[in-house]
C-alpha cells in the first residue's frame, strides 16, 4: 500500500503560514481514487475498511526502564496519567482511578497542583477555547473546566462520551458506545444524533471547519456532515488508529500504533495525504501550530520526536528521552512548552525545547 503523492499543505487550498485560507475543491474522482486505494488493503473480505475479524483498539506498546535522563524537569504525579492538556499556562492532567483532573502551574512548577473534582474518571483532556475539555464514559458526561478558577462545568449525556470538539457555535461529542456523533447547541442542549457505519465513535475532530469521526475498533477515519446528519465516505487510518489531533492547516493528524505511522487526513474532500513511518510504538500526539511541529511520543523507546509537517512530508527536528511509558502529550500555546504524562507512575515531564 502507498501513500498518496507527496505535497505542501498550501497546494490543497490551505494557508501558508503568510498567506490567506482559501476554500479547496476537488474533483471527486480524486476522493474515490484514494478510498480504493486504501480499502484494497483489506484483508477481511466483507468490510472494506475492517482490519481483523474481532477488532480491538489499539493500545499503546509497552515500555522497557528508562536508560536516559529525560529532558526537561520532571514534576512527581501522584499515579499513572492517563491524559494531559494545556492552556494559557496551565497544565491539566487526568490520573488513574481519580474522578478529578489535575491542574498545574507551567510558570511555577514547584507550586502544589490544584484539583478540580469531577463525577467520574477522566478519558481524555482536550483544550477548546481556552477551557480544558474532559471526557467522563463511565458517568455519561463531559466537563468544560475553567483553569482560572478552578471549577468545572459538567454536561451530562445520554451515552458514553470519548471525544469533544467545537464546531462554529455547536459543539460536537463522539458517543463511543452509542456508535454516533452528537450534536449540541450554544447552550449545550441536544439539537441531533448523526449515526452512519460505524463500529464505534472514538473521537471526533473538526479540520477547517469540516468534522470527522474516527472509529479506533474499525481504525478508519469517517467524514461527518453535520448539517445534513450523516456520517460520509470512510478511509483506513492505518492498521491501529490510537490517537488524534489537528494542525493549523485544518488536516487531522493520527498515529497507527500498530504499524507506526503518522498519517495526515484532509477532511473535505476525506483525503489520506501523508503517511510517514514512525519507527518506536508511535502513540500519543500533539500539535505546536506555532513552530508547526507535530509531537509523537515512542512509547517502545521512551522517546518523543517533534516533526516538522510543513512540506511534502514530515521532517524531524527533535528527538527526546522521556519518562517511561509516555502515553500521553499536549504542547502549551502560548509557551511552546511539550508536556509529556507518564502512565508508569513516572510523573509528568515537561520540556521547552
Amino acid at each position: 500500500m502507498t501513500a498518496a503523492p507527496a505535497y505542501h499543505p498550501s497546494q490543497a487550498g490551505r494557508p501558508d503560514p503568510a498567506g490567506a485560507p482559501r476554500r479547496r475543491r476537488r474533483p471527486a474522482a480524486l476522493t474515490i481514487a484514494a478510498a480504493l486505494l486504501l480499502t484494497g488493503c483489506s484483508d477481511a473480505g466483507g468490510d472494506q475498511l475492517q482490519v481483523v475479524e474481532n477488532p480491538e483498539r489499539a493500545a499503546a506498546a509497552s515500555s522497557p526502564a528508562t536508560t536516559e535522563k529525560p529532558t526537561g524537569r520532571v514534576v512527581p504525579a501522584d499515579g499513572d496519567v492517563t491524559a494531559v492538556a494545556a492552556a494559557d499556562g496551565t497544565l491539566a492532567a487526568a490520573l488513574t482511578g481519580q474522578d478529578a483532573v489535575q491542574l498545574y502551574d507551567l510558570g511555577r512548577l514547584g507550586a502544589e497542583p490544584r484539583t478540580v473534582s469531577l463525577p467520574g474518571e477522566v478519558t481524555s483532556l482536550r483544550a477548546i477555547d481556552g477551557d480544558i475539555v474532559a471526557t467522563m464514559p463511565d458517568a455519561g458526561a463531559f466537563a468544560r473546566i475553567d483553569a482560572a478558577v478552578a471549577e468545572a462545568d459538567v454536561v451530562e449525556l445520554d451515552g458514553a462520551p470519548t471525544g469533544v470538539a467545537a464546531h462554529g457555535d455547536r459543539t460536537l461529542v463522539a458517543l463511543r458506545d452509542a456508535k454516533a456523533v452528537q450534536v449540541l447547541d450554544a447552550d449545550d442542549r441536544p439539537l441531533r444524533t448523526i449515526r452512519g457505519e460505524l463500529y464505534s465513535a472514538d473521537d471526533v475532530l473538526v479540520g477547517d471547519g469540516d468534522a470527522l469521526v474516527l472509529d479506533r475498533l474499525r481504525t478508519a477515519a469517517f467524514s461527518v456532515d453535520v448539517t445534513d446528519a450523516t456520517i460520509g465516505e470512510g478511509l483506513r487510518a492505518g492498521q491501529g488508529a490510537a490517537q488524534a489531533t489537528t494542525d493549523e492547516y485544518g488536516r487531522v493528524l493520527v498515529t497507527d500504533a500498530r504499524n507506526g505511522a503518522l498519517l495526515a487526513f484532509d477532511t473535505e474532500p476525506l483525503l489520506l495525504r501523508q503517511r510517514h513511518p514512525v519507527d518506536g510504538g508511535a502513540y500519543g500526539i500533539a500539535y505546536d501550530s506555532r513552530r508547526h511541529l507535530a509531537w509523537v511520543t515512542l512509547t517502545e523507546r521512551n522517546e518523543v520526536v517533534g516533526y516538522d509537517v510543513r512540506g511534502g512530508q514530515p521532517e524531524e527536528k527533535f528527538r527526546l528521552p522521556t519518562v517511561r511509558q509516555p502515553d500521553s502529550v499536549t504542547v502549551d500555546e502560548r509557551t511552546s512548552q511539550v508536556v509529556i504524562g507518564s502512565a508508569a507512575g513516572e510523573g509528568i515531564q515537561v520540556i521547552t525545547p
